[in-house]
């Protein structure tokens, strides 16, 4: 528990002027914009706007969420536990849904020859600048081993409703332990970044070829961050009495592809680096690494967007919150809502309101002693930031 005190004695010797925030902001207030102590986190407001609901789900967790330039909605479900169905739907209008592309490629018969033609455990979703759907595939099935072959990157044309490219990884690239997870994709340069959460790192992917490099790896901005705790609603988020260590995950790419912004979920710092390091496999590990930068201290955070004025949306676990880095490096809260349990992906619609998936992962038995204590429906909301 923070020593409220203590804190603002500390702040006054450093000679910050914490004590009229403390004066005016109560302590459950503190608590719920999830500052861990002076100096620890850039100013946060107060949430400024409200969601809606878009979709919801009472029976399968999902992930991930994104659109379309016309304003097709589709969303992706990992395949967690045995309760499954599909990797990936569209969500119709009236708010049905359908698998997507087709039944088969939601289908998989869980052999392994047919693993990278079929979705084996599908992370994350995200639509093109050319308005085409990319299917991110790390092919580990209630987070085991992962299928040989099947870790792919998947090319889905939404004109015709069909796979018109798939990138198998190969062991070099995907390799044991690791698990690709968020992806942005840059259709002037042609390249795609992904995150492995897994292993940390980042995956490199050349789209007109197919071939994939890892860069960072070992790197203390993909590794997640000792001592940062993710807590609920003053609950702690532990497994087996610890908190998980789950390494790069949120990503964001610059409006103009320069630069590539990422951040571990069990820590409290952004990176950047310049995408040209990222891109050219021939660059030696030592010179990338050198070019990473931070760029402001966080809190756990899984989900990561970049705007078109720059601005990087961050979704803030142990607040509940969707919160803004502005480019003055002030952080404000957009939304704070108790709905957004486990906020997770970002995307942004043609009209420029956020979406945000709510994928409930603290309330899975995983970190509840075997039990699921989930009391809500997994969901994606949205608002339009002001």
């Amino acid at each position: 528990m923070w020593n409220l005190g203590a804190d603002v004695r500390v702040c006054k010797r450093q000679g910050k002027l914490w004590l009229n925030l403390a004066l005016a902001l109560s302590f459950a207030v503190l608590l719920k914009l999830g500052l861990t102590g002076c100096g620890e986190s850039n100013q946060v407001s107060a949430a400024e706007t409200t969601i809606s609901n878009v979709y919801q789900n009472n029976d399968f967790q999902l992930t991930g969420v994104t659109l379309s330039k016309t304003g097709r909605t589709f969303v992706n479900f990992p395949r967690w536990s045995d309760r499954y169905l599909n990797a990936v739907v569209e969500v119709m209008p009236d708010g049905s849904t359908r698998p997507y592309p087709d039944e088969k490629w939601n289908r998989w018969d869980l052999k392994p020859a047919t693993a990278g033609k079929q979705f084996v455990c599908v992370q994350s979703v995200v639509v093109d600048d050319a308005d085409m759907l990319w299917v991110v595939d790390p092919a580990a099935p209630l987070l085991a081993a992962n299928v040989i072959g099947g870790e792919k990157l998947v090319k889905i044309d939404l004109k015709t409703n069909t796979v018109a490219q798939v990138i198998r990884f190969s062991a070099e690239v995907a390799p044991a332990g690791s698990y690709l997870n968020d992806i942005r994709v840059d259709v002037q340069r042609n390249t795609a970044y992904l995150t492995d959460s897994g292993l940390g790192g980042i995956v490199v992917v050349d789209l007109a070829t197919g071939k994939a490099h890892r860069a960072l790896d070992g790197h203390p901005s993909v590794k997640a961050e000792m001592g940062i705790k993710i807590v609920i609603d003053g609950k702690p988020v532990l497994r087996n009495g610890k908190t998980p260590e789950f390494n790069s995950d949120g990503i964001a790419l610059s409006p103009d592809g320069s630069y590539l912004y990422y951040q571990a979920l069990t820590g409290a710092t952004l990176y950047r680096i310049k995408t040209d390091l990222l891109r050219n496999a021939s660059i030696s590990a030592e010179a990338v690494s050198a070019g990473v930068e931070k760029v402001a201290k966080t809190f756990p955070v899984d989900g990561l967007w970049m705007d078109r004025q720059g601005r990087v949306y961050l979704s803030g676990l142990n607040q509940k919150a969707v919160l803004r880095l502005e480019k003055d490096g002030q952080i404000q809260t957009m939304v704070q809502d108790d709905r957004l349990e486990w906020p997770d992906t970002f995307s942004e619609g043609p009209d420029g309101a956020i979406y945000i998936t709510a994928s409930h992962i603290n309330e899975a038995p995983a970190y509840n002693e075997g039990k699921s204590v989930r009391r809500e429906p997994f969901a994606v909301f949205k608002f339009q930031p002001k």
